[in-house]
């Protein structure tokens, strides 16, 4: 089913509101995530093709750190206001009706107060937000690891490559995703590894002892990425059993926006990139021996727009801010260990980059709901 229930909204409202929509005509939705460090609010407006073209575009993207996974009264408390102050936002102040704002706590919370024993602090949170907005009927679903998964993968992927396409998601601590190998979303298979960005670096950091030169991290993240490759990204992704039956390899995180952008900067725009392996490949080698080339203003010397080239060095000194030069080459590193299991001389898998995979859940979330 196309999303069909779509309405026009006009661009006056929006101005009004602080959101400039992409698409002329659409639906604006709301999710509001209660993740392991704080409370997360996506915006996104949602085309009308959404499900055949993966159309949807993020308008706001808020977080409010409240570290919730200490399950302390005050960071119970710092929860709630942030949950709460967040959905009044979306409802008052950007015009979203209450039914068009999804609220959900997500599997990290969830492992997380299952392993503290605390899982009563996810409950009385959920009761306590309920009885703030007065609305005992509002759904707040505590998602598990292949929830999760599952909706990114029905949020990102469109209905044309939903099983042909393996979706890998990195994130800061680990890796996780999946596929539908029998040809419905009944069926998931999950893929999980327990490396992730930031755990990648720390672990290259510890090796690095006193010598902190990128020439020794360079040379202890080689050895972190090889033994990480040995010990679990070959079996993870062989015992997936994606290989012979996904073509396309989709690979959302902030080091997936972070590549992309550095790689095609002037495709701002877009929302997925298609990448090669070399690609990756070059970008990595340049974040070592070139590192000064890849910032924003030495990447934008060939646009002559004024406006445009703002906008591409707006979103290059994004990256930069959110990753350091060595976090760059540990995410990078990671992201072509995973790619060479699928870089193959008798067969060639497509590689895409996902920039707003964060926010996928949402569109999940709308395309589950108009279903019903």
């Amino acid at each position: 089913m196309i999303l069909l229930a779509c309405i026009f909204i006009s661009l006056s409202l929006f101005a009004q509101n602080s959101i400039t929509p992409k698409y002329s005509n659409s639906t604006i939705y709301s999710g509001i995530e209660v993740g392991s460090k704080g409370v997360k609010l996506s915006v996104i407006e949602i085309g009308k093709n959404a499900r055949n073209n993966g159309a949807f575009n993020i308008l706001k993207d808020t977080s409010i750190n409240t570290d919730f996974i200490s399950f302390t009264p005050a960071t119970f408390t710092a929860t709630l206001n942030g949950l709460y102050g967040l959905y009044i936002k979306a409802n008052s102040r950007y015009d979203i009706p209450a039914k068009r704002i999804y609220t959900v706590i997500s599997s990290g919370v969830k492992m997380q107060a299952e392993k503290d024993n605390q899982t009563i602090f996810i409950q009385n949170l959920i009761d306590s937000f309920k009885a703030k907005i007065n609305d005992p009927n509002r759904q707040v679903e505590v998602v598990d690891v292949i929830k999760e998964a599952s909706l990114s993968h029905i949020g990102i992927i469109p209905d044309a490559r939903r099983y042909t396409t393996f979706l890998i998601d990195i994130g800061s601590g680990n890796t996780k995703g999946g596929f539908f190998p029998n040809g419905n979303t009944k069926e998931f298979r999950l893929f999980q590894l327990n490396w992730g960005t930031k755990s990648t670096a720390n672990a290259t950091e510890k090796r690095c002892e006193d010598d902190k030169s990128l020439v020794n991290y360079n040379r202890q993240l080689s050895r972190v990425l090889t033994g990480a490759e040995n010990a679990e990204i070959i079996y993870a992704v062989n015992a997936s059993g994606a290989y012979p039956l996904s073509d396309n390899i989709a690979i959302s995180g902030g080091i997936a926006w972070s590549v992309a952008t550095l790689i095609h900067p002037e495709l701002i725009d877009n929302s997925v990139v298609a990448v090669s392996f070399d690609e990756v490949k070059k970008i990595n080698e340049t974040l070592y021996n070139n590192y000064n080339s890849l910032l924003a203003e030495n990447l934008t010397t060939n646009v002559n727009d004024a406006s445009e080239k703002e906008l591409i060095q707006k979103e290059i000194k994004r990256v930069h801010s959110v990753f350091d030069q060595k976090s760059l080459l540990a995410g990078t590193g990671l992201l072509l260990k995973i790619m060479r299991q699928f870089a193959s001389a008798f067969e060639t898998k497509q590689f895409y980059l996902v920039k707003n995979g964060q926010v996928g859940w949402v569109s999940a979330y709308v395309n589950q709901s108009l279903d019903k």
